[in-house]
């Protein structure tokens, strides 16, 4: 129970915190809305809970001994992160009942935590904190947790933005806000270029 109790705090201290993949869920509610959001969160989570099966599995051996690898997912996912703030700072701004902006998808989801370098770095601090013997019963019930979590986690973060959304009907207002957002995903990205290759005091934030 205990070692429960630990996976499921490292989960939510993980998940819930800012991070790259939560900032897309604050803009997605804000733009459209909880339900449509609700496929970002769930690729997001299905994402994230297969690159941590793969590494419980043998994935962060690979990892290891090919650094060129490693280092080459760091950078695209670096530029996806700079892709992704460069369209939420070009956005229009009008409400997605109006037909504007692009939805959320589950695959693009799936696609931020593979290409989410702090994603990568919480997956395998976590399976070497909680499975390190790599057993495979152990490594599954982590995963399982963990999806509950982050979910949940993920979800908070569509919520609060479609929250926002219903006080940011005037176009400029939500302009502003996606501007806004832009720059933190965009200083997120830097972040990670910047600190890529140090190892961090404490778990990073996977969402």
């Amino acid at each position: 129970m205990s070692i429960l109790i630990s996976m499921a705090a490292f989960a939510l201290a993980s998940s819930i915190t800012p991070g790259p993949v939560n900032i897309v869920a604050l803009s997605s509610g804000a733009r459209h809305g909880l339900r449509a959001s609700l496929r970002h969160v769930t690729g997001a989570t299905v994402g994230f809970t297969a690159l941590l099966l793969l590494t419980g599995l043998g994935l962060h051996e690979l990892l290891a001994r090919a650094p060129a690898l490693a280092r080459s997912i760091q950078l695209a996912g670096v530029a996806f992160l700079l892709f992704m703030a460069w369209k939420l700072a070009r956005d229009d701004g009008a409400l997605a009942s109006g037909g504007h902006g692009r939805r959320p998808s589950l695959a693009m989801g799936a696609a931020m935590q593979w290409l989410n370098p702090k994603a990568w770095v919480a997956a395998v601090a976590g399976m070497g904190a909680f499975v390190a013997d790599g057993d495979p019963a152990l490594v599954w019930r982590f995963a399982a947790l963990y999806f509950v979590i982050c979910y949940g986690s993920i979800a908070c973060w569509a919520y609060a933005g479609a929250f926002l959304g219903r006080r940011l009907a005037d176009p400029a207002a939500m302009r502003r806000f996606n501007r806004a957002m832009a720059l933190l995903l965009a200083a997120s990205a830097l972040y990670l270029l910047l600190s890529a290759g140090t190892a961090p005091a404490s778990p990073p934030a996977a969402a």
